[in-house]
Order: C-alpha cells, then structure tokens, then sequence
C-alpha cells in the first residue's frame, strides 16, 4: 500500500509538468506554424529552459526542389551569430595573457590607416571603431570571390571613417574581419582551425564548422531568397562572411553553446562578463551592445541576444539569464526573419508573454483628448492623431503607424513590441513611450501638428528610370517597379508599398517612416540612398 501511495504521489507531482509542457508546446506550434508553412523555405527551432530541452521541432522544407521536409538537425549558415564565438575566442587569448581589450589594432596591423586615431580591440568587438563597414561597400563585385583576411582588410581600410571611435554606435562587420585577423596572427591558427578545435572539437558541437558552398554537408538545408517568388540564393565565398559570419550550426549545437557560455567552460565567468555588458560611448550614452551579444530585454526581463542574416539564411538567438532560458530559430531563407518569433518564444517559456490583445470601444472622445504633438526626453518628437477613428502615432519626419488601445490609458504599435502609455490627469498629457528596452516621457505640446507631405505626379517617362534592384546589404535588396504609373518599393521577403514622390528623385512610403532618394551619375541611376531612422544607407543598383 505503502509503494502505491508513493507512486500516486509522483503521478500527481508529474501530471501538473506534462500538462505545462504540453501547454507550452501547443503555444510555441502555433507561433512557429503560422510563420513557416509546410510548402516553403522553413525553419529549425529550439526552446530550453535550466538547461533543459523544453521543445525542439522543425518546419518547412530543407529543400524545395527536391520538396525534402526540415528535420531538427539540419544544419545552416548562422551569419551574424558568429560574432559571438569571434568574440569568445578574443577573451580566451586575452585570458591566455596574448592580447588586452584595449590594445590597439596598429600592435597588429602596424601599417592600418587608423587617421591618428586610437582603434582598439573593445572598439572593434562593440562596433564603435568608425571603420567603414566593408558590407555597407560594393560587395556584389566580389561577393564570389575568394579573398584572405589581408585581401578584405585592403579591401575597405583606405575608406573614409564613419566617425571618431567611442563617438558613435554603428553596426559594422570590417570590425570582425579584423578580429579575426588578429586571432590568426596570435594563435598562429587560421580562424577555420581556431575555432573548429579550441571551441566546437572541445564541447563536441560535431554539427559546426566553419562554411562551405563545395563541400558536402550532410544535413545541409539550402538556402533561398525571394524574387518574385522563391529562388535560390545568391553565390557568396564564404571566405568574405569570415570571422563576421561564415560558421554553420545547429540549434541542438547552439544549445551546447549556450550552456558552455553558462557554465564558463571556455572562459571565467568575470570574463565572459564582458561580453554581455552594456558598453558606452564616450559621452557615456550606452551602446546596447556588449561583445558579440546584444543587450535587450522581453517583456521587461534582461535578456543577451543576436540575429544572423546572411545569403539565403537568417538566425535569432535569445538567452535570457534570470530564468535561464535559451531560444535559438534557424531559417533557410532571408524571407520570414525569426527575430519576432524567437522574442514571443522566449517571452512564453518565461512565463510573460506579450499581450496582444486589444479593446475597440474606446469613445472617439478619448480618443480625441490624445491628439498632439508630443516630445520626449530622449529628443525624439511623436505626433499623435486620429483618421476614421484609428490612432496613429508618427515619428517626425516618419510615417504613421498604427496604434491600438490595450486598455484605457496603454496603446500598442502595429507589429511592434512598442507601446505607449497616456495619461491624462494632469493639465497637460503625459506620454511614455516604451520599446523593448527602454522607456522615454514625453509630454503634449502646444505646437500644431505638421501637415502631412504632400506627393507630387512625376512623369512617367522619369519614374521607369528608377525600375531596378537595389543592394541595401548582402542578401537584402530593394526592388522597385511601375505598376499603373506607380512606383512601387519590395524589401527582400517583405509587403510591397507605393513610393511617393516628394520631388523627382526623393519618394516617400506613407506607412512608415522612411524615404528613398535616387541618385544619377552621368544622368544615369547608379544608386539610392535610404533615409531611415536618421541615418543614411546607400543601395547600389545591380541592374
């Protein structure tokens, strides 16, 4: 009687675990299920909790052409995420005593044209060197070619530098190459090997490696990007990606990983610290990013993460150390980009998901009380206002996004993690604006509200100048095309919009803020530049 009671006891102890796993799995199936259908490009997924793997499922098809479904061990470029074993290997050398974050890169590139500027090894790991992103160059006109880590160096070293270093925060992937140039030069270890046997041989990661287009790789899942439908990817060397992105992987190995990171097999725990900090400026303002890891939060709660996006694949990685929670989203395609997924993945396995309900019946007159021009502490200018009544919040100089009421007083942004929380006791309204990480006050203005732009007919004749395919960044590109006299804008494996014109070569897109300038060389388009965000980004046209 005495064993049956014991077992009893356990049944009941377990039936509460299965019934949260099974809760659990049904949620994570219909996030992943609406996002990556049977049919097309897919994904391999990873969710793991105190080291444990919670839900593990593939979707979609590892090759179209042959229609072969995805299996959880498929293996894919992982792109960006790379950073992070760049970043680690860095701090073992240091660890090793063979180099300091703040030694400067002339120690090891005596003749790199720094401009007399001080560049060190910190500046490089958290994109603040101001060394101009050679992905940001013309990187189709070698994209298949082979270089050496020298070749890619000489490739952008004589470019103008964006900035000063420490003055500003600018994603840069030349900053990686030269990281790993120096892994090379101190280990006297090609990266390849640095990697594949002091970090993948030594935890057993037996599904990575470094990249190949000719070898063959069991498990492979092919990559595709969009065009008008579903194509192939585009060739890429993978000697160019490098120490900025050139590993493959797995997730049950981007597991391994994570737990190594969590149990500082590879480095201290003080070490790896560094990593996940959140470095300044030097005006002190923080960065958001730390080595190889940016630093976020869902839903509130701390998290360290990276994204990956390369040609034919992109990747998310989510750790988030409170609840010792991992997620890790590998896609073969750079269509349907997982970074939404892996956030809402993470924040359920936490035990906060993000809530996306929303109420209809607000009053037009509440509503109404909201409309205005609101500025915030951290400079930014938000003009509230309502049409049919829908609010819609606008970045100055942006485009209108929607926003719908949560409650009385909270609005959340259209696919968005952002809210925006009114309110309206005081005399004059008081707004706070909050993404993912941050949160700013604002509070409501006197000042009118601006009149929306105002699109300007373009002759026909002029706008089929503009019908081409525009490189924002390797793997991404823009397509513009006329349809009924409109021009009209496609990112890669995003919604179509109609451009606007604001003059003959600058167009606008209503629904969102950014703007598209086109630019003539020899009164012919050889590129655009990309208004967004406040920065520029130039788009060369490939045909």
């Amino acid at each position: 009687m005495t064993i049956i009671k014991s077992l009893l006891a356990l049944l009941l102890l377990t039936l509460p675990l299965v019934s949260f796993t099974q809760n659990l799995e049904e949620k994570f199936d219909a996030l992943l299920q609406e996002k990556y259908k049977p049919d097309g490009p897919g994904a391999t997924v990873l969710v793991a909790k105190k080291g444990k793997i919670l839900y593990h499922k593939a979707f979609g098809l590892a090759n179209m052409e042959l229609e072969v479904p995805m299996k959880p061990d498929n293996i894919f470029e992982i792109g960006s995420i790379t950073k992070q074993f760049t970043s680690v290997a860095i701090l073992m050398l240091m660890e090793q005593g063979k180099l300091t974050i703040r030694d400067e890169i002339t120690k090891f590139i005596p003749d790199y044209p720094t401009h007399g500027k001080t560049i060190t090894i910190h500046h490089l790991l958290n994109h603040t060197s101001g060394i101009k992103s050679y992905t940001s160059m013309n990187l189709s006109e070698i994209a298949a070619k082979d270089m050496t880590p020298t070749e890619i160096i000489d490739y952008f070293k004589n470019e103008p530098m964006d900035f000063d270093p420490g003055e500003e925060w600018k994603y840069n992937n030349s900053g990686y190459i030269i990281l790993g140039y120096i892994i090379e030069k101190v280990s006297g270890q090609s990266y390849e090997d640095f990697v594949e046997q002091h970090i993948f041989k030594k935890l057993q990661m037996n599904n990575s490696r470094y990249g190949s287009k000719s070898e063959i790789i069991k498990n492979r899942a092919s990559g595709y990007q969009t065009k008008d439908g579903y194509i192939n990817s585009a060739y890429l060397s993978m000697t160019l990606p490098y120490a900025a992105g050139s590993l493959m992987s797995t997730v049950e190995d981007l597991h391994t990983w994570q737990n190594a990171i969590n149990t500082n097999v590879l480095v201290k725990a003080e070490t790896i610290q560094k990593a996940f900090q959140n470095t300044t400026l030097n005006n002190k303002k923080p960065t958001h990013y730390g080595y190889g890891w940016t630093v976020n939060k869902v839903n509130g709660t701390p998290s360290i993460e990276h994204g990956g996006g390369i040609f034919g694949y992109t990747s998310y990685q989510i750790y988030v150390p409170k609840d010792d929670v991992h997620v890790a989203i590998l896609t073969n395609c750079n269509c349907n980009n997982p970074t939404e997924i892996a956030i809402q993945a993470a924040a359920i396995a936490i035990g906060k998901p993000y809530d996306n309900k929303t109420i209809t019946n607000l009053p037009v007159n509440k509503l109404k009380k909201l409309i205005g021009v609101y500025e915030f502490e951290d400079g930014a200018i938000r003009m509230i206002t309502l049409d049919d009544n829908q609010l819609y919040s606008q970045h100055i100089n942006g485009g209108k996004v929607k926003i719908f009421p949560k409650n009385d007083t909270t609005f959340l942004y259209e696919n968005s993690f952002s809210e925006i929380r009114f309110d309206t006791k005081n005399e004059k309204i008081e707004a706070v604006f909050k993404n993912r990480r941050s949160a700013s006050k604002g509070i409501k203005t006197n000042k009118p509200i601006p009149a929306d732009k105002v699109a300007i007919k373009v002759p026909e004749n002029i706008l089929k100048q503009y019908i081409g395919v525009y490189e924002i960044k390797p793997g991404f590109d823009l397509a513009i095309k006329l349809d009924n006299g409109k021009l009209i804008s496609q990112a890669t494996g995003q919604k179509s919009f109609e451009m606007h014109a604001e003059t003959e070569t600058k167009f606008f897109v209503k629904e969102f803020p950014v703007a598209l300038e086109f630019i003539k060389e020899n009164n012919k388009v050889t590129h655009a530049v990309l208004h967004q965000g406040g920065q520029k980004t130039q788009a060369k046209r490939k045909n």
